[in-house]
């Protein structure tokens, strides 16, 4: 992972397109409103990774939400990032906590999600979710609640 302030992927006239894992992809810039509470959410509905025993394709959508604190991360950066997972072997589960934890070391949020809806194989699909709050801070506790909440209120079609 970059630091902060060093954007090399936007506006690049070259992009080079990783499909090896590769956290070092991602890259961040000064949050303009820290003092403001604000969720930034990103979607790939495209995303690809390898079964890590077959080999075989794993294809879904992958969904970010997180509440900045000092930094953001930059949405080129992160497209690049997730699709460095192309051919990359992990569990769908690993695959979303991985994504969760890099984020945190490079952005270190107030709050972030991470949900995985991934497409059905075998005749099951799996949707794996994992969320984090910043330790000592209202977050914390919310990460817990939502955690404890999440998918009981309303059934996923």
């Amino acid at each position: 992972m970059r630091e902060q302030g060093t954007l090399t992927h936007l506006g690049s006239k070259h992009t080079d397109y990783s499909t090896d894992y590769d956290p070092e992809l991602l890259e961040s810039f000064d949050n303009q409103h820290p003092g403001n509470d604000y969720f930034v959410k990103f979607n790939c509905p495209e995303f690809t990774s390898l079964c890590p025993i077959t080999g075989q394709p794993d294809f879904g959508r992958i969904t970010i939400s997180y509440i900045p604190d000092e930094r953001l991360v930059e949405s080129k950066s992160l497209k690049l990032y997730l699709f460095s997972f192309r051919n990359h072997g992990d569990f769908h589960e690993d695959v979303v906590n991985v994504i969760m934890k890099d984020l945190i070391r490079l952005l270190d949020p107030k709050y972030i999600e991470v949900q995985g809806r991934f497409f059905p194989r075998g005749g099951i699909s799996i949707d794996p979710y994992a969320n984090h709050g910043k330790a000592g801070t209202k977050w914390e506790k919310v990460a817990s609640d939502r955690l404890v909440w999440h998918n009981m209120t309303k059934p996923e079609l």
